[in-house]
């Protein structure tokens, strides 16, 4: 049985600006097992990029900061650790993927300097020791003739070879846990699928964990074990993929789902589409936070939040109508058109 990497309890992450307070992250909880892979979904907003830049402590403050909760990472809490020791974790026993490789990769300086810096600060190794290990990372990730590659610029690189620079990047110092911020949305659907190929026979080389966040639910059900769903800060339904997939229960969840393009929609000229928009988290939310959005929402909605409860083994719903001794009826054209009726 895996071991479990990573656990995070009940974290907090709020945004201030003058008086406005803007609850990011508002009590998510999550575990990952060492050689898993966990897919964080959901729309911009619902904060799964605030979530992943909170376990390597990388939330700008000002104006942001981590108000509460806990980040354990081999059994240490990330958020007790000093800044030279959190320093230390990143990058080498946890590194990020960010999306757009073009503004990540410093376009004044080769790559070999940027994968040179990246080994040094955390490995003792001499410049042409780090060199041999650039190269090697390199040719890992699938970049023809490397010796020679490494001299060019991010710039000389397709958006495909620079995502693979990133890649090498992030893995040159063999973490355990990889974070991947949408790694592919700003490549097309041939070079993602090479992406995400190159990620899983990565992690089996290297023996490391992955979370994806991504927007994107065919590329978690490709690539994940688990998942978990994010909406307005919170967490509205998590569990296994295949689960999740099978028998989602949150009517989210539902919505993403529906809102995929599939050979039948187009067959009736029709796009289903979760109507209105994310609710504003400056604001305190009494109820479901999906409310005024939800085309299965009663009085006690507006009222009372849900909880998020297992009404099955394994799989979590934050819904007042999903229980062990509930369950809501899914209808397939809730979402038809955008319509709520």
């Amino acid at each position: 049985m895996s071991e479990k990497l990573l656990s995070v309890k009940d974290l907090q992450v709020e945004f201030k600006s003058g008086s406005i307070i803007t609850k990011a992250v508002n009590g998510v909880s999550f575990d990952l097992n060492e050689n898993e892979n966990i897919g964080i979904v959901g729309e911009s907003g619902s904060g799964k990029s605030v979530t992943a830049t909170s376990i390597l402590r990388l939330i700008p403050n000002p104006p942001g900061k981590i108000t509460g909760g806990e980040i354990n990472f081999k059994d240490r809490d990330l958020l007790k650790l000093s800044n030279n020791e959190i320093r230390k974790i990143r990058g080498n026993e946890i590194s990020m993927i960010f999306q757009d490789p073009s503004t990540s990769l410093n376009p004044v300086f080769t790559v070999r300097d940027q994968l040179v810096e990246s080994i040094r600060n955390h490995k003792k190794m001499s410049k042409k020791e780090a060199k041999k290990k650039a190269i090697e990372m390199l040719d890992l990730v699938g970049i023809p003739a490397p010796e020679k590659r490494i001299d060019m610029y991010p710039h000389e690189f397709s958006g495909g070879m620079r995502q693979r620079v990133m890649i090498a990047i992030a893995l040159s110092c063999d973490p355990k846990l990889l974070i991947a911020d949408e790694p592919t949305t700003a490549l097309d659907v041939t070079v993602q699928a090479q992406i995400l190929n190159l990620m899983k026979e990565l992690q089996d080389k290297l023996n490391m964990s992955i979370i994806m966040i991504t927007h994107d639910l065919g590329v978690v059900w490709e690539t994940c074990d688990k998942i978990i769903v994010m909406y307005a800060g919170r967490v509205v339904e998590s569990g296994d993929v295949k689960e999740v997939y099978k028998n989602p229960l949150h009517p989210y969840t539902w919505g993403l789902l529906d809102s995929q393009i599939t050979e039948a929609q187009e067959s009736i000229n029709s796009l289903s589409a979760i109507p209105g928009s994310p609710p504003d988290l400056s604001y305190e939310i009494e109820g479901c936070p999906f409310v005024d959005r939800c085309p299965y929402a009663q009085s006690i909605c507006h009222e009372k939040p849900p909880q998020l409860l297992e009404p099955t083994d394994g799989h979590a719903v934050a819904c007042h109508f999903q229980t062990a001794d509930e369950k809501l009826e899914r209808r397939e054209d809730a979402y038809l058109d955008g319509s709520s009726s």
